[in-house]
């Protein structure tokens, strides 16, 4: 990861994704290339071509949070979007750190007994996707994920390393996009992560389809969602997600996933459930 470049692609592809029509400027013909061309940028965000230009060029030292929140407004940049310019140019400041706090690999004691007592399926991760504990119903649903040969446990090495990955998600697709850019905003918020850069380096060298969605840059925040899975125990189901961080443990968070009330999914659930306290040998089909 090199942050000039991130920077001059990250600011290339937004501005390839806005029409001059969603930016309320007059389209003459057919252009060239897709979206606004950089005098236009400039215009929207109140500077120069000259000045637009070095920031295309990487160039975002010393940048001050006025140009930045005008660069997102002419660029329409969404929530995460905006976070990720902001985290691009402070990793560009001369004055960075140039080295993070480490993501804790541990789960303590008190963490694990909170996982245990929810009533619901629970795994605490990194920010950047190792899964490191799981409550009974947590572990049995993403038993893929923590079974899985691709070691150690982490949803994207899952995603795009493990051919068992499709078959247990069936919008492999979405899902695939959606964690590529999460790990693209945390690639932005800790830049000099070493976990996390041998991770993208990992997945870039053995992925294509990985190293495709990486290039586009795509940022998103990892906080509430649904998934649909294909769960080789119980089958078809679709939940929901929550996403909370654990403000005591820095690069940690608590995911709980659970169904509709009197579903399909939920009733498989909570066959899962009974299927993980059953005692062994006990068929509780």
């Amino acid at each position: 990861m090199d942050a000039a470049n991130d920077i001059a692609e990250f600011l290339t592809t937004r501005r390839a994704k806005i029409t001059p029509e969603q930016a309320g400027l007059p389209s003459y013909g057919k252009r060239r290339v897709p979206g606004l061309r950089r005098e236009e940028v400039a215009s929207l965000a109140g500077m120069s071509v000259e000045y637009y230009k070095r920031l295309e060029r990487g160039n975002l030292s010393g940048v001050s949070e006025l140009v930045l929140e005008g660069l997102a407004g002419a660029l329409q940049l969404d929530d995460a979007e905006r976070a990720h310019l902001f985290d691009l140019a402070r990793a560009a400041s001369p004055v960075a750190p140039k080295r993070s706090r480490p993501v804790k690999k541990r789960v303590r004691p008190v963490v694990q007994r909170l996982l245990d007592q929810i009533d619901a399926a629970a795994i605490v991760s990194t920010v950047y996707g190792d899964y490191l504990a799981a409550n009974a119903l947590g572990r049995a649903l993403y038993a893929p994920v923590f079974d899985s040969p691709e070691q150690p446990a982490n949803s994207a090495r899952f995603t795009f390393l493990d051919p068992a990955a499709p078959d247990f998600y069936p919008e492999w697709d979405r899902l695939a996009s959606e964690l590529v850019a999460s790990l693209r905003s945390q690639a932005g918020r800790n830049p000099y992560d070493r976990n996390l850069q041998d991770l993208i380096g990992e997945l870039s060298t053995r992925s294509d389809e990985f190293r495709v969605r990486w290039a586009a840059h795509n940022v998103r925040f990892h906080r509430t969602g649904s998934k649909r899975l294909q769960h080789p125990v119980v089958g078809a189901l679709e939940l929901s997600y929550e996403t909370l961080t654990l403000d005591a443990d820095d690069g940690l968070r608590l995911a709980l996933y659970t169904a509709e009330v009197g579903s399909a999914s939920q009733q498989a659930l909570d066959l899962l459930a009974s299927w993980t306290t059953a005692p062994a040998g006990h068929d509780t089909r």
